[in-house]
């Protein structure tokens, strides 16, 4: 948040840029939990969800689907109903940093694919919800995380 705090001025003055992303869950049945997929950032190594820019004539969940298998070769059933929003600011080929909302969607994994599109270029690791909290740098999307497991605890419940 303090990063975002000493970029206020873009936040208020300038464009504000719109990314759309996936929470990638399975259900471990040997750990009796669910498991989420993080994915490093091809830039900056940092670990994140799976997200990209809008894509004309997709809609945002769509676009959440497509990053999903580009950057971590995984494909399932998305829900077209956001999760939540973070924000972040995404540093630019030309160093700028511009701020960004990131629309969520949950994605249950049914199939992992070996090969991809950016296979290589970025590390993908199965966690816990709660190591992958401590692992993302965003405070909204770490708390987002925290309340996805909290969902999925409840709908195994339910089941």
């Amino acid at each position: 948040m303090s990063d975002l705090a000493s970029h206020a001025d873009a936040l208020f003055h300038g464009p504000v840029y719109e990314q759309y992303a996936a929470i990638c869950y399975r259900r471990n049945r040997e750990l009796g939990a669910a498991e989420v997929l993080v994915v490093t950032s091809r830039e900056s190594g940092r670990w994140v969800m799976p997200k990209g820019w809008p894509i004309k004539g997709k809609k945002p969940y769509e676009v959440a689907e497509i990053e999903a298998f580009e950057e971590a070769g995984v494909r399932g059933k998305i829900k077209k109903k956001p999760f939540g929003y973070f924000t972040y600011l995404k540093q630019l080929a030309d160093d700028n940093r511009v701020p960004c909302i990131v629309q969520l969607h949950l994605l249950e994994v049914e199939r992992s694919c070996e090969n991809f599109r950016e296979k290589g270029q970025r590390l993908t690791e199965w966690v816990s919800f709660i190591e992958a909290a401590g692992r993302v740098r965003e405070p909204e999307l770490k708390g987002l995380l925290l309340a996805a497991e909290q969902k999925l605890r409840r709908l195994k419940g339910k089941k």
